[in-house]
C-alpha cells in the first residue's frame, strides 16, 4: 500500500539552515519503506515549510512514522505544526 504523510511547519523565522538539518537527519535515520522525501517552500512565505514522505508498507501508521514523528518534535520549537497522513485512492 501506498501512503503520504504530510508535515507542514509555519514559522515565523528563526529557522535557516534547519532544511538541510532535516535533510542530513533523514538521510542518517534511513527508513524502512520509505520511497521518497520531498521538501516544499511556501511560494509567498519563505518561512513555511511543508515535507511530504512517501511511504510503501503493508498497511499505513494512522499516527504518522517514527520518522514523521521525530521531524514533528523537532520542528516544533520554530512554529505551528500540522501533521496528517493520507492513503493512495485505489482507481
Amino acid at each position: 500500500m501506498e501512503w503520504l504523510e504530510i508535515i507542514k511547519l509555519r514559522s515565523a523565522g528563526g529557522g535557516e539552515g534547519l532544511l538541510e538539518e532535516v535533510l542530513h537527519f533523514v538521510a542518517k535515520v534511513g527508513q524502512s519503506g520509505l520511497v521518497e522525501m520531498k521538501t516544499y517552500r511556501d511560494a509567498g512565505l519563505e518561512t513555511d515549510l511543508s515535507v511530504h514522505l512517501h511511504w510503501r508498507s503493508e498497511r499505513p501508521e494512522q499516527n504518522g512514522s517514527t520518522l514523521g514523528l521525530r521531524l514533528v518534535q523537532a520542528f516544533k520549537e520554530f512554529g505551528l505544526i500540522d501533521h496528517a497522513v493520507w492513503i493512495e485512492e485505489e482507481r
